[in-house]
């Protein structure tokens, strides 16, 4: 027999026996040593930012000098359809980071180098080539682009001083002009149209040819057509074309106007315009094909 007193002393002891036991347990669960965490060393903690940074200015300069290698001795030894490996030789370039960094970098941060290293290092070679290209292949530093169409094209009808234009629109590259029961769209038949580029579009050599049928004609542009018929544009008998005084809608574009020839019967006439220009470091080339149909209306 046990009397209440003993029981309930026991009682206490095994209670607190457990209790010792959980905060035993719980105080193993919080140290970093017994679990096998290294404790915090702050001089090793500034050697390895002083590795990440030192990494971090290398690939820097090792993505600067591909890129200037790119633009300035790949670039002008390499024809623009095998452009590509302009882009794919400076990027496979990351193979090379780990192993410049075995030789530039000192034994001290090289053991903070892993795997993580070599994979953010790639990601910034890649972006910084990436942006550094796109800087130097325009201007002030290259021009790889022809000059393009500042707005649109238009035909104009100049027919005993008056000076229309046609009814369609040129976004699809195609203007369709319907003339009366004659069959003939009277007057001198103008093309127009003006030329932007991101360097200086007067250094361009255009070729306008007029084909039509069987036959081909190379038109030279007309100089003074813009200069000395400014406000007739501006004030132009048009049907629906709003759009034709804005052909030219800033200063540095160049404008150009092609007498395409006089009286035109019903028919297709395609029109190839050819861009020429010396750039930096390519020829830059585009063309544009337009297609003028004229219709005889029905009664």
């Amino acid at each position: 027999m046990v009397d209440l007193q003993t029981a309930m002393a026991a009682a206490a002891a095994e209670r607190k026996q457990r209790s010792g036991a959980a905060s035993q347990e719980r105080k193993v669960r919080r140290s970093g040593a017994d679990l096998g965490i290294e404790a915090f060393d702050p001089v090793k903690h500034v050697k390895k930012e002083k590795a990440d940074t030192a990494s971090m200015w290398l690939v820097l300069a090792f993505a600067l000098a591909i890129s200037l290698a790119m633009r300035f001795v790949l670039m002008p030894n390499t024809s623009q359809d095998k452009s590509d490996i302009l882009y794919l030789m400076p990027l496979s370039a990351m193979i090379l980071i780990p192993q410049i960094h075995r030789m530039v970098m000192p034994k001290s941060y090289q053991e903070f180098y892993t795997k993580g290293t070599w994979f953010k290092a790639g990601f910034l070679h890649t972006f910084t080539f990436l942006a550094l290209a796109f800087l130097l292949v325009n201007p002030p530093f290259g021009d790889i682009v022809a000059p393009k169409l500042a707005n649109g094209w238009a035909i104009a009808a100049d027919d005993d001083g008056n000076l229309l234009f046609n009814e369609e629109s040129s976004r699809n590259g195609e203007i369709i002009w319907t003339v009366e029961n004659d069959g003939v769209l009277d007057g001198d038949i103008w093309l127009l149209f003006g030329l932007a580029d991101n360097v200086n579009s007067d250094g361009a050599n255009v070729v306008v040819e007029l084909t039509h049928q069987t036959n081909s004609t190379v038109i030279e542009s007309n100089a003074t057509f813009w200069s000395e018929n400014s406000e007739r544009i501006s004030n132009a008998n048009e049907t629906d074309n709003s759009s034709a005084p804005n052909l030219i809608p800033h200063s540095k574009d160049q404008a150009f106007a092609i007498q395409l020839g006089s009286d035109f019967s019903a028919g297709t006439y395609q029109i190839s315009v050819s861009i020429t220009e010396e750039g930096d470091p390519w020829t830059n080339t585009r063309e544009y094909d337009w297609t003028l149909v004229i219709v005889e209306e029905l009664e």
